[in-house]
Order: structure tokens, then C-alpha cells, then sequence
């Protein structure tokens, strides 16, 4: 007897194929829809597209001019994409070697000449460091304590007027905004899924 049952149909996944899952596409500027590659690492968790989005929409698009530090450099999806979007120069700090990697490959590959890339500790680099920025991005290991001590040092290395974009699994309230060497103001924010986002200035009858 002839089975006339319908084949069964495997459900749709949403989850990315292994080859899509360390991938980021640039979304904006010279590179707009250029894929950058970075190694499966524990801890390695680039921001969303939405919003690098959200962050640049805030920044103004473009970046001309600008100097940028990336603390957490990670996959390279801030660094990179403040680089196409037309930084002048943008410090890439990370400290895992496979990312590093990685992020020369990346850099090679688009020619990023305005990128600089060292390997170390954020906070080691920011006590060598003499240098300001306009823009600095902090994104740092998700279940980390180091949002506060990091705030704290990144005053003396802001030029004026200048913004720190800081993204974390807490949400930034005066207990990280107050240090003893600033007063931060937190001029946008948002939140996606766990994670909190915002845009700060050092407040200006603080400086």
C-alpha cells in the first residue's frame, strides 16, 4: 500500500549559518557593504547593526576629521566603520591575539591606513597614552566591572566637545556618571535586548 502522507517540511531556523555567524558587514561610508571577518573567540560580540546604526545616526554620519579611539576593538565593527565613514586616524586597542589577527587581516584587506592597531590592555594603553580624541568607544567584556575605572580615566583623553560612546550589560546611571576627576552627561541612550547604549559628554560646568 502506497504511502500518501506529505513529506515532512524541516522547520526554518533563524539562527545564521556558521558561515554568516563571524561575519559583519560595514554599514555605512567608503566600505558601505563590505564584510569583515572575526575568529569565534568567547567574549568577542560585535555591536548590532541596528545599532551602529542608532550610534552614527547620533554622531552625524560622517566623521571627517576626527580622531577615535576603540578600546575594545573586538571585530573592528566600530573602528572600521568609523574609518569608512571618514576618521582621520582611529586607535584600535585589543588585547586577544586571535582578534588582532583578525584585525589586521581586516585592516589589509580595505586598505585602512587611518587605522592604528595595538595589542594590550585598554586601561595600560590609557595610562601610556598623552593623547585626546574626539571619539572614543568603549565596549567592554559584557559581564566586566570595568565601566567605572574606565569613565574615570577617560577624561584626560577627550579633546573638547568631544564624546565617548559606551556600551555595557547594566544601565549608565550617576553611580558611573560621577567620578572624582569628571562629571558626565549622558546626552543619548538606548537599550537593545540586554544591552545598554549611550552617548556622554563631560558635563560643561565640569570642565
Amino acid at each position: 500500500m502506497k504511502d500518501h502522507s506529505k513529506p515532512s517540511i524541516p522547520a526554518k531556523s533563524n539562527a545564521r549559518k556558521p558561515a554568516e555567524a563571524n561575519r559583519v558587514r560595514i554599514i555605512g561610508g567608503e566600505w558601505r557593504s563590505r564584510v569583515i571577518d572575526f575568529p569565534a573567540e568567547e567574549g568577542l560580540r560585535p555591536t548590532a547593526n541596528r545599532v551602529r546604526e542608532t550610534l552614527f545616526n547620533w554622531l552625524g554620519q560622517t566623521l571627517h576629521e576626527q580622531r577615535c579611539l576603540d578600546l575594545f576593538a573586538g571585530s573592528g565593527a566600530l573602528g572600521f566603520e568609523a574609518a569608512s565613514r571618514g576618521a582621520a586616524e582611529v586607535v584600535m586597542i585589543e588585547n586577544n591575539r586571535a582578534a588582532m589577527q583578525a584585525l589586521k587581516k581586516n585592516q589589509e584587506k580595505l586598505a585602512a591606513r587611518q587605522c592604528r592597531l595595538v595589542q594590550g590592555e585598554a586601561q595600560d594603553f590609557l595610562k601610556r597614552s598623552r593623547d585626546r580624541f574626539d571619539i572614543i568607544f568603549v565596549d567592554p567584556p559584557f559581564g566586566s566591572e570595568l565601566m567605572a575605572p574606565l569613565l574615570a580615566q577617560l577624561s584626560s583623553h577627550l579633546s573638547a566637545d568631544g564624546h565617548v560612546y559606551a556600551e555595557w550589560g547594566h544601565a549608565l546611571d550617576d553611580t558611573l556618571l560621577v567620578t572624582p576627576q569628571a562629571r558626565w552627561q549622558l546626552v543619548k541612550q538606548g537599550k537593545a535586548g540586554a544591552v545598554h547604549f549611550g552617548l556622554l559628554s563631560i558635563a560643561r560646568d565640569a570642565r
